[in-house]
């Protein structure tokens, strides 16, 4: 089985969470930008999973185009990751509406901690459904964001017991260090 079907579901899926989180945010019904400040949390914990989703939907791309191939294992990996990056519009949401509170900013860093596993585990799943030469399993030798990632969510969730907006600082730092672009796929994916 190629990765066509499955970038295309995926790209499908992406969209679709990508519009319901845009449609979370709330016309206000008063002219002025006054208006807007009461959806200041709303606004930025859209900002910041949509950064993620994004940054998902490239990382995702990446990986498939490394790929030759999928199994059984990579769908059912596929879905699996889908399914928490799904939950990011609802936990946006209750951050936006509920404000910045310990249990909305650990559920925040829950639905990333296993977005970030789930996405590691489809990683390993293309791995092995690639033989040893093809692109994916070259990619599969160097970097270690993924640790990171994983690091530090535990680490914020820890945290947002304490001080939620020092966990969020977290969530931010992370997204950051995912916008700087994997170097190992884009040269396997040219060379």
């Amino acid at each position: 089985m190629n990765t066509n079907r499955l970038n295309s579901f995926t790209d499908g899926v992406v969209a679709i969470i990508i519009t319901i989180m845009v449609l979370a945010l709330p016309v206000p019904q008063s002219p002025g930008l006054a208006a807007l400040k009461p959806l200041g949390v709303l606004f930025a914990a859209y900002a910041l999973s949509f950064v993620k989703v994004g940054i998902y939907w490239f990382q995702h791309h990446h990986m498939l185009q490394a790929s030759r191939r999928v199994n059984g294992a990579v769908l059912l990996a596929n879905l699996f990751f889908l399914f928490w990056l799904s939950l990011i519009p609802f936990v946006m949401r209750w951050v936006g509406e509920a404000g910045i509170t310990r249990d909305t900013v650990l559920a925040f860093g829950l639905v990333m901690l296993l977005c970030a596993f789930s996405s590691g585990l489809l990683f390993q799943a293309l791995v092995r459904a690639n033989e040893p030469g093809a692109p994916i399993s070259k990619a599969a030798q160097g970097g270690r964001k993924g640790q990171i990632t994983i690091i530090a969510y535990v680490l914020a969730i820890g945290i947002a017991f304490i001080w939620p907006y020092a966990a969020i600082a977290i969530y931010i730092a992370v997204a950051a260090m995912w916008l700087v672009p994997d170097k190992r796929f884009e040269a396997l994916i040219d060379g």
